[in-house]
């Protein structure tokens, strides 16, 4: 097996360093440089790197880094003891809130976008959340 990191890029280290850590409670564990730090406090290391807007993820991209508000298939989810006061920090720490918390037999998500554009969720999980959830019955 692997060890997973999470790499997030953003246009503004000190901006998201204040986001990361005070909206979702991670902590600066060092910095590997100027443009990029390392984030501890998830179940995976999370490292913002500074990158700017309009420059190419890899060579022969087809789109260029943008910031704005964007989707992506693979995003973050953030597990909490209590989901409300998680969103409530977020969105004091520059979070959007993209619609309704939404409630399901495993727990319950709020869907949210940091200041960069980034889509994550705050997932409440009943119990043991996903183990404890059985499609069939």
């Amino acid at each position: 097996m692997a060890d997973l990191l999470v790499n997030i890029d953003v246009d503004d280290l000190e901006k998201a360093i204040a986001f990361y850590t005070a909206g979702l409670g991670l902590r600066v564990s060092r910095r590997l440089g100027p443009d990029i730090v390392e984030l501890h406090g998830a179940s995976a290391p999370v490292y913002l790197t500074a990158q700017p807007a309009g420059t190419l993820p890899a060579p022969g991209s087809a789109a260029p880094r943008d910031y704005r508000r964007h989707w992506t298939p693979v995003h973050l989810d953030f597990v909490v003891p209590e989901l409300e006061p998680a969103v409530e920090r977020a969105r004091a720490a520059g979070a959007a809130l993209e619609g309704e918390v939404r409630e399901f037999a495993w727990g319950r998500y709020a869907v949210l976008a940091d200041p960069f554009g980034h889509g994550f969720c705050v997932l409440q999980f009943k119990g043991r959340g996903y183990l404890d959830f059985d499609p069939h019955g």
